[in-house]
């Protein structure tokens, strides 16, 4: 056990320092933070609300903020390997697959609960405006990173698919963007009117957006734990199915 956990350690330090030997890192950051800043401010009207409450300026605007973001920051991770031939050698170390794949994700993961957490300018500006729900402000941060860790499960699966960065970030958006479009309001209001009432259900079921919905309320449900950690386990079993195809290969 400790050596498997010493191996994803590797991983994860390796990937991490990947992410930071270069601008690209912090040229990622700086992106997320002004579009954070402008959502928020200018588009989702903080100011203009009246309420300390961050649920509509600042998280509602998340989901749509990840689709394009969070595939960028995590399509590299198994596609660069293939594009440059170190994944057969990475495939032959003492480390397993299973190993690898937690330890990438969790490198890329903890490279964007950073960027997430860089935004506490914001929460800093609500309490200074007024009284806010503290426990609805960390319900909304948890749903966020739970959030962006499924769009990066997405992003991890399609990366190993293809050794093409761009090919692997349009199968990640088109993935996570169904993601969302299966449970968004507009969306289920046209199905209810030529659907049956269970087909809606079921296809609400495998949207993020009723379950992120209940994180900005301040609501930590075990059915919306369930939900994230099951689309982020089924994504890295599928990448594992995938890579070891490629070692069979």
């Amino acid at each position: 056990m400790n050596e498997s956990l010493r191996n994803i350690w590797t991983i994860l330090k390796r990937e991490l320092n990947g992410y930071f030997a270069s601008p690209v890192a912090y040229v990622f950051i700086v992106i997320f933070l002004l579009l954070n800043g402008f959502f928020t401010f200018m588009l989702g009207g903080f100011f203009e609300l009246g309420e300390a409450s961050l649920s509509r300026p600042f998280f509602n605007w998340h989901p749509w903020l990840y689709l394009f973001l969070v595939p960028a920051a995590g399509m590299r991770l198994w596609a660069e390997e293939r594009r440059v031939g170190t994944l057969e050698l990475l495939l032959t170390m003492p480390v397993t697959a299973a190993q690898a794949i937690i330890g990438k994700f969790l490198a890329c993961w903890a490279f964007l609960a950073l960027a997430l957490a860089l935004t506490f300018p914001v929460v800093g500006s609500v309490y200074y405006l007024g009284h806010p729900d503290g426990g609805a402000i960390f319900a909304g941060y948890v749903g966020s990173l739970l959030l962006a860790g499924s769009y990066l499960a997405v992003t991890v699966a399609t990366s190993a698919i293809t050794r093409n960065q761009v090919i692997s970030f349009i199968l990640s958006v088109v993935i996570c963007f169904f993601l969302i479009l299966a449970g968004w309001e507009p969306v289920t209001s046209l199905l209810v009117r030529w659907a049956p009432a269970g087909l809606v259900e079921l296809v609400t079921g495998f949207s993020v957006m009723p379950h992120f919905a209940s994180f900005q309320r301040g609501v930590i449900d075990f059915r919306d734990l369930l939900f994230f950690a099951s689309v982020i386990v089924f994504s890295l079993f599928g990448t594992s199915v995938i890579l070891r195809g490629l070692r069979g290969a």
